[in-house]
């Protein structure tokens, strides 16, 4: 993030000052610092209704995880070469339920970025209606370029500590960047080994064969989807010939183009951190599949194979004009100019698949303009939904089917679209999403926590 976030002018003195407390207690943390601002400058009318959430200090709890941790992982490469790198996991809130948030392996990868999103999974998991409290975790190693060998040590390493925190009804990891199945296999294996216990529950994202659940890898993706739809209907439109961008190329990018094409829209953009894909003939969701999920291959490649495509590294996939932007790749990839664009060439609404991908005056510019806009913690809650769901199916010694799994997702999807838009109209703002999310989120989180005392 290069852009300071917004100033505490929207909030009330009280929030002011509880916003300033994180910054002075987490500094040098400004993706956390976002994160928070985003919250707690929404939630001054909940205060003035509401005015015992400050006599309890809710949100100043709320704020303050329940436990970090923070230790070394030592492990062995190829070369016999001992690598050492840093891992975080960050419990922050057990007030709904066990710990429940994912593990993202990236360079990029320390304690403000953990701590962002472990604050962003409290309230994505409360909107879920599911019982589960926020939580994620990760480390700075590169999954990227390593070998099978390299990656199984790491995880052993990384779970012989990690395992002491773990829990069905504790702590419950999955994958997200640098962590999928391969990752999750050998978390769970080096689980297994120390505890000498099968609990399917501990972690979710797990394969088919061994306790995983169906439609968990779709998940995120039809999610998004599922809300946007929904944001759609409430405007009067729908995705049947709508023309959408999606951002990424990863899971979440490509299942959402999947659901958005059945849905009827003609999907015409894609990118990668190398550029971006324009097809005005419809995205070719099999050569997308093939070239990052077979050849591992950059979105470029996609252009040798379709005349009617081109690539660019110059402008950005938010020029193209659209009726729906998903942007699904990473934090802060959308920014003010492109908002603008968005908002100039008819884009109605914007739903994020990905954890906070719109930048706070990005944000800012879609409201004002009157694009319908989805914030994560709501519009991508579809992963950590069905991670619960796995959750259950562990728990009855049970499998669903697809069918029953993506239609329970698909429930879950609709009745956090209606907390978000009932909460926004009852608090006087209809069609504020991101109010409607974090007081509906906040308020499930807060009433717990103080039903459960001062801990």
């Amino acid at each position: 993030m290069t852009k300071k976030v917004g100033t505490m002018a929207d909030m009330g003195e009280d929030l002011g000052k509880i916003y300033q407390t994180v910054i002075d207690r987490n500094p040098g943390e400004p993706e956390f610092h976002q994160a928070v601002h985003e919250v707690v400058s929404t939630l001054t009318p909940v205060f003035e209704r509401h005015p015992h959430y400050a006599d309890q200090r809710v949100l100043e709890r709320i704020c303050e995880p329940e436990r970090q941790i923070i230790f070394r992982v030592p492990w062995m490469n190829d070369k016999n070469e001992i690598e050492i790198n840093r891992a975080f996991r960050v419990e922050f809130n057990s007030a709904l339920g066990p710990y429940k948030g994912g593990l993202r392996f990236h360079p990029s990868v320390y304690l403000g970025i953990i701590k962002f999103l472990g604050f962003e999974q409290i309230f994505k998991n409360a909107l879920t209606g599911m019982p589960i409290g926020g939580g994620k975790g990760g480390s700075d190693f590169d999954p990227k370029g390593r070998s099978d060998a390299e990656v199984m040590r790491f995880c052993q390493s990384f779970m012989t500590e990690l395992y002491r925190h773990m829990g069905e009804y504790t702590d419950v990891p999955a994958g997200d960047i640098g962590v999928g199945g391969r990752e999750i296999g050998y978390l769970f294996g080096q689980y297994k080994r120390i505890t000498n216990r099968y609990e399917s529950g501990v972690l979710t994202g797990k394969g088919l064969g061994w306790g995983g659940s169906l439609v968990r890898t779709e998940a995120t993706g039809y999610g998004t989807v599922f809300f946007a739809r929904e944001m759609l209907t409430k405007i009067g439109q729908s995705f049947d010939g709508a023309r959408v961008s999606v951002s990424g190329s990863g899971n979440v990018a490509i299942y959402a183009v999947q659901k958005a094409q059945e849905l009827g829209a003609k999907v015409v953009a894609m990118s990668d951190s190398g550029g971006y894909i324009v097809d005005e003939a419809g995205i070719d969701l099999d050569l997308v599949r093939e070239i990052k999920e077979v050849r591992r291959g950059r979105i470029s490649e996609y252009v040798d194979a379709r005349s009617s495509a081109h690539y660019s590294t110059e402008g950005s996939l938010w020029d193209v004009p659209v009726t729906v932007a998903l942007p699904s790749a990473t934090q802060n990839e959308l920014h003010a100019q492109h908002a603008a664009t968005l908002a100039k060439n008819g884009c109605v609404v914007v739903a994020e698949g990905a954890n906070m991908p719109c930048t706070p005056e990005a944000t800012t510019i879609l409201t004002e303009a009157k694009v319908a806009f989805g914030p994560g913690k709501a519009a991508n809650a579809g992963g950590v939904a069905t991670s619960a769901l796995e959750m259950q199916q562990n728990a009855a010694r049970d499998n669903w089917t697809f069918e029953q799994t993506e239609r329970r997702l698909e429930e879950i999807m609709v009745d956090i679209h209606e907390a978000c838009a009932t909460t926004a109209e009852d608090y006087g703002d209809p069609g504020n999403y991101v109010l409607g999310a974090n007081i509906a989120g906040f308020i499930d989180v807060a009433d717990a926590m103080i039903a459960h005392g001062v801990i």
